[in-house]
C-alpha cells in the first residue's frame, strides 16, 4: 500500500491524531508516495475530458495539496495557474515541484479570489468538508471565477452494498466519527459525505449550472454505468441572482 519512501505506521497514527492543517503538515515530505496523491489515471481522464472544452485562460486548483494538478491546468490554462491549500507543508512541495506557479496559503472555505480564473478544479478534498461546510467553499469558487468559467472535479460511483469496498469506506467513517467524537482536535476525511446528488444540489445553490461527463476510461460498472463522472459547474456569463 505505501512506498518504503511513505510514511511509518508511528507517523500515520501521529497525523490522525492532528488536526487536518497539522496532519497534513507532518505528510507532506512523504506524501506523493502515499495512496492519497491523485492517481495519474484520474488526473488524466480529468485532462482529457477537459481538454474538448478548452483551452483556458487562468486556471486555480483548489486544496492543491503537493500540486497534483497542475498536471491538469497546465497543459490546459494559457494564462497563469495558481493552486491554493491551507497547509503550509503541502505547499512547501508543491512550489518545490512546480516553481512556475502561484501558491496561495489560505482556507478553502474562506477563498480570497475573485473573477481571476476560467477553470477551477479539485482532487480529492471534499472529503475533508462536512456537508454544511460545501455552500462556503462552492461559493468562493463561484467567486474566484470569471463569468463563463468552470468549476471540474471528479466523483466516483458509490460502491455496490456488498463490495469490499463499500465496507471499507463505511467503516472508515464510521471510525473517524468516533475518533472525531472523543478527540480533539477533529480530523475531518470522510469517504461517504458526498453523494453526486448532494454535491449537485449545493452548486447549484451556489450559482452554478451543472452537468457531468463520463471519465469512461476509468471503466465501468456492471450495470454500464461509469465507475467516475467528471462534474463540470458553469459560473453563467450573467448572474442571474444579480439581475433578480
Amino acid at each position: 500500500m505505501f512506498s518504503p519512501r511513505g510514511p511509518s505506521l508511528r507517523e500515520l497514527c501521529v497525523q490522525a491524531l492532528s488536526s487536518v492543517e497539522r496532519g497534513y503538515d507532518l505528510l507532506a515530505p512523504k506524501f506523493d508516495h502515499t495512496p492519497f496523491r491523485t492517481p495519474r489515471s484520474i488526473l488524466d481522464a480529468t485532462a482529457g475530458a477537459l481538454s474538448e472544452l478548452g483551452p483556458f485562460g487562468d486556471g486555480l486548483d483548489v486544496c492543491c495539496g503537493t500540486g497534483a494538478g497542475m498536471l491538469v491546468l497546465r497543459p490546459l490554462c494559457r494564462g497563469g495557474v495558481t493552486g491554493v491549500d491551507f497547509s503550509t507543508g503541502m505547499l512547501a512541495q508543491a512550489r518545490s515541484a512546480y516553481p512556475d506557479a502561484t501558491w496561495t496559503r489560505a482556507d478553502a472555505r474562506h477563498l480570497p479570489f475573485a473573477e481571476g480564473f476560467d477553470l477551477a478544479v479539485t482532487f480529492g478534498a471534499l472529503g475533508h468538508f462536512l456537508p454544511s461546510e460545501r455552500p462556503a467553499v462552492f461559493a468562493g469558487v463561484y467567486r474566484a471565477l470569471r463569468p463563463g468559467g468552470l468549476f471540474a472535479f471528479p466523483i466516483g460511483a458509490p460502491p455496490p452494498f456488498m463490495s469490499v469496498s463499500h465496507w471499507a469506506a463505511l467503516g472508515f467513517d464510521v471510525t473517524m466519527r468516533v475518533r472525531n467524537a472523543v478527540w480533539r482536535p477533529r480530523f475531518v476525511m470522510y469517504y461517504r459525505t458526498t453523494p453526486l446528488p448532494a454535491v449537485r444540489d449545493d452548486l447549484t445553490a451556489a450559482g452554478f449550472t451543472v452537468t457531468t461527463a463520463d471519465l469512461t476510461a476509468l471503466g465501468r460498472r456492471r450495470d454500464g454505468s461509469p465507475q467516475c463522472r467528471l462534474v463540470l459547474a458553469r459560473k453563467p456569463v450573467k448572474d442571474q441572482r444579480q439581475s433578480m
